[in-house]
């Protein structure tokens, strides 16, 4: 079994916090890394299937893919993005600059450092960790392709490296990267790469 493991191009409106609260389409530009990170004829493909965030910014492109490549597509709820608070929406320039103490104190500790109204970060790895291995253990073997976040891939890379929350955002994770997790029948849930441009 195979999780490769896909980050959503750029949205529109540029660079700020999107949690599952802000459903921001992606941006033409953003459209173009997703189809050169994937290669855009089905002969580059080696996934049997596609799971998706139901946000847009995930979706449409995982929906096209996957009837360009005649794959099954899942959407799957729980793959949404954590949640920011008062953040949703927020450029980091007006955070820094409004909201100074907040920030500083979400980037020293980010699991009790939480924006106002924020999805807590247990919580949210608990329902994305449970998603994927669901479906990951419900096959014995095969390549899925995952259109998510960062947020999402940090989790599921996270799981397999047993890392505390933390350090859950101390893997860059950049537009339309890709990351590959293996489950090995001898050695179980390990790495295969992360952050990889095509």
């Amino acid at each position: 079994m195979k999780l490769y493991l896909l980050r959503h191009g750029e949205p529109e409106g540029g660079v700020r916090y999107r949690g599952h609260g802000c459903d921001d389409p992606l941006s033409e530009r953003g459209w173009r890394q997703m189809w050169a990170a994937t290669g855009e004829s089905a002969q580059d493909w080696e996934w049997d299937a596609v799971l998706s965030s139901p946000l847009a910014r995930c979706r449409e492109f995982a929906e096209a893919l996957s009837a360009r490549g005649a794959m099954p597509l899942q959407v799957l709820p729980d793959l949404r993005e954590i949640g920011f608070g008062e953040w949703e929406g927020m450029t980091p320039d007006v955070i820094r600059a409004r909201r100074s103490a907040e920030y500083r104190a979400f980037f020293a500790d980010p699991a009790t450092g939480r924006p106002p109204g924020a999805e807590p970060l247990r919580g949210f790895r608990e329902r994305v960790e449970a998603a994927l291995w669901a479906v990951a253990e419900a096959g014995e073997a095969g390549h899925l392709l995952v259109v998510a976040h960062a947020g999402v891939i940090r989790a599921a890379i996270g799981r397999v490296l047993q890392t505390p929350d933390q350090a859950f955002y101390r893997l860059d994770c950049g537009y339309a990267s890709l990351s590959r997790i293996i489950r090995d029948p001898e050695r179980g849930w390990r790495v295969g790469f992360m952050n990889r441009g095509r």
